[in-house]
């Protein structure tokens, strides 16, 4: 058996899955292991979306409207971006978690130099193609006027940091794999801190205004580069120099099983990017104030998300883990323990949001019109955290088995449910397209919960 799968060389989810070593269910240690995982997590998802945060605060100091503007396309324009190409940290994760209770910490470094490989190469052609790609994409975002040439000067800058971005994804999928978290958080906290304080000095010290702030954020990716290289380092440098010595570690049919699992990741979150977009352009239909209100609710979501989606990291990790050693009933386990614990925060994200969730979203709204629509949305604000936290965590658990063409195929029935679902209740109102995203997120977990049996089997 183990010759005949080192000669196909499969991927690490090909390994059976056997009654195993661990217990139907988890000891005290195994269940810390999990808040060891989603507590730093999710204190590194709400740093990381602070950067966009810190950078409107800052440009909000240089008093001028069309500068503030385009820091806010800008900051749409490389969260769309490299949103995109997040597949590469979570796919790292998935099959360094699987090769860490598998193969050992040789396979786990001959994993991050493929990650580092492919994501550099992603890179290069982000850069060939930026004559093209940058106006393409301000052209998308409406940038115009004033505007668009403040937001020029911004994204030309920013972009060159794609090489960084792109080996930061692999790093970090890789130290996220080795149950690194509090690293991980040190380092974004880092990275923020290092990003605000060069912001505030070259944009309003130096008097460089936008250009000051697209330079701080190139130089703290770089200097995150330059740190999260430095920890893998000093964490396995002994096996990534024997990997880089080893030319199968890089060969073509060491790269196929990696480019596979990307490659499904990669189509995965361009669906789910096409099925938010429906949201915003039918919201948009309704008019301003609806659209005005959605883009609030909106936001409340990708919060909850940021936070429930520490759940997903343990779940790419643990879940990962016990796949790679072929353990069964601890990988069903931590399963159950996941969505159990995942499924107990939604209940107060959703009880927070019931009592003072009317409130919170009307300090966002820009007139009292927008205000009044936001109230009546707030029994959505309720429902979502509920309705997304099952997909979450199958989300880790599918990833953690590099169960990526499953994951994918579940996203693509999703939507098309989503796009039907879209039309029957287009005569509810705004309603409808809550009621549809709502149903979004649930039928997701639903079809990850049907083939989780059969998954497992083979």
């Amino acid at each position: 058996m183990t010759g005949r799968l080192a000669n196909k060389r499969p991927l690490l989810s090909q390994v059976p899955m056997t009654a195993a070593r661990h217990p139907a269910t988890l000891d005290r240690t195994a269940v810390l292991a999990i808040w060891a995982i989603a507590l730093p997590a999710m204190a590194t998802n709400v740093a990381t979306a602070l950067i966009g945060v810190g950078d409107m605060w800052i440009v909000g100091r240089l008093g001028d409207a069309p500068t503030q503007g385009a820091v806010d396309v800008g900051a749409k324009l490389f969260a769309a971006l490299f949103t995109v190409m997040n597949f590469l940290k979570t796919g790292t994760t998935g099959l360094v978690a699987q090769a860490g209770t598998r193969s050992g910490p040789g396979e786990q470094a001959a994993l991050l130099l493929r990650g580092l490989v492919v994501g550099l190469a992603i890179a290069a052609l982000l850069l060939l193609a930026k004559p093209v790609l940058l106006p393409a994409l301000l052209d998308a975002l409406g940038a115009q006027g004033e505007v668009r040439r403040a937001a020029v000067i911004y994204a030309d800058i920013r972009y060159w940091s794609a090489p960084a971005v792109l080996a930061n994804f692999a790093l970090v999928g890789y130290l996220v794999g080795r149950r690194r978290m509090k690293t991980v958080l040190a380092i974004e906290v880092c990275y923020n801190l290092l990003n605000v304080t060069l912001g505030l000095w070259l944009a309003l010290g130096l008097e460089w205004g936008i250009a000051g702030i697209g330079w701080s954020s190139f130089i703290a990716e770089c200097a995150k580069l330059v740190a999260c290289g430095a920890i893998v380092l000093g964490l396995a440098g002994t096996e990534v120099r024997a990997s880089l010595s080893r030319r199968a570690t890089l060969s073509i049919a060491a790269l196929r099983p990696f480019l596979s699992v990307n490659r499904d990741l990669f189509l995965r979150t361009v669906i789910l990017m096409v099925a938010i977009s429906a949201l915003t352009r039918l919201g948009a239909e309704r008019g301003a104030v609806t659209l005005a209100a959605n883009g609030i609710l909106y936001q409340m979501f990708v919060l909850s998300a940021l936070l429930l989606d520490g759940f997903e990291n343990a779940a790419q990790v643990l879940n990962g883990e016990r796949h790679g050693e072929g353990d069964r009933n601890g990988f069903l386990a931590y399963v159950r323990a996941i969505l159990w614990r995942g499924f107990a925060v939604a209940v107060l994200l959703a009880g927070l949001f019931a009592v003072g969730g009317g409130w919170l979203m009307s300090t966002f709204a820009a007139t009292p019109d927008v205000a009044q629509e936001t109230r009546s949305l707030v029994g959505w604000l309720v429902v979502i955290p509920l309705a997304g936290i099952a997909g979450f965590v199958l989300d880790g658990v599918f990833v953690g088995a590099s169960w990526t063409r499953a994951l994918l195929l579940t996203m693509l029935g999703a939507a098309l449910s989503y796009a039907a679902l879209l039309w029957l209740t287009w005569p509810l109102g705004n309603d409808g397209l809550w009621l549809s995203f709502a149903a979004f997120l649930v039928l997701r977990a639903l079809f990850q919960l049907a083939l989780i049996p059969n998954l497992l089997k083979d």
